[in-house]
Formats: C-alpha cells, sequence, structure tokens
C-alpha cells in the first residue's frame, strides 16, 4: 500500500512563495496519478492540481492558474507543487493523492477517485 507522505509547508506572507513536496514510501508512485487537494477551516476539501503518471500532462484548478504548477521527479518517487504569488485564500491544509486510474479518464479532480492520502501539510498565508 502506497504511503505518501507531504512537507514543505508553512507560515509565509501574502506574495510569497512556498513549494510542497510529496514523497511516495512503500511502493513506487510512478504508475500513478497524483494530486493535491487542500481543506480550509470549515470548507470541504478541494481540487488544486493534478498530473499524469509520465508527467506530461497537468490540471490546475482556475483558482491557483498561472501561481501553481505541479510537476513530479520518478526517480524520486515524489511530487511537487510549486506555490507562488500567495494569498491569504490560500491558506489550508494540503494534501497529496494517488489516483490508478488514468489521466484520460478526466477523474483527477474528484477526491473519490484518489486511492491513498498522505497526512496533509498546513500552509498559512498572512496577510
Amino acid at each position: 500500500q502506497a504511503q505518501l507522505v507531504e512537507s514543505g509547508g508553512g507560515l509565509v506572507q501574502a506574495g510569497g512563495s512556498l513549494r510542497l513536496s510529496c514523497a511516495g514510501s512503500g511502493r513506487t508512485i510512478t504508475n500513478y496519478v497524483m494530486g493535491w487537494f487542500r481543506q480550509a477551516p470549515g470548507k470541504e476539501r478541494e481540487f488544486v492540481a493534478a498530473i499524469s503518471w509520465s508527467g506530461s500532462s497537468t490540471s490546475h484548478a482556475d483558482a491557483v492558474k498561472g501561481r501553481f504548477t505541479i510537476s513530479r521527479d520518478n526517480a524520486k518517487n515524489t511530487v511537487y507543487l510549486q506555490m507562488n504569488s500567495l494569498r491569504p485564500e490560500d491558506t489550508a491544509v494540503y494534501y497529496c493523492a494517488a489516483n490508478r486510474q488514468s489521466f484520460a479518464s478526466r477523474t483527477y479532480n474528484q477526491r473519490r477517485a484518489y486511492d491513498y492520502w498522505g497526512q496533509g501539510t498546513q500552509v498559512t498565508v498572512s496577510s
């Protein structure tokens, strides 16, 4: 069973940047579509970004498009989320997740499509 460990969260001022990492352990994540989701207090968990197993295809939610970039390094068994121009509304716990369905199925923005989840990392953006 794949285990996912997020890191890189923290406190940053508005306009700043952070890079989140999600490392797979126990099993390679190379063959999985990988996604990032976030959950703010009192809100549902929402899709942020997803990447195909090869890294050739990506998708980003409209709220983060142009500011966040998902990428992966399969040699390191790790997925990244580069977050630039952060805003207070980006404050949330960020989760990575692994999805065994193909990217072409276009289910990558659905929570129920994901089989494995990390524990999350807190991102706080101050104004």
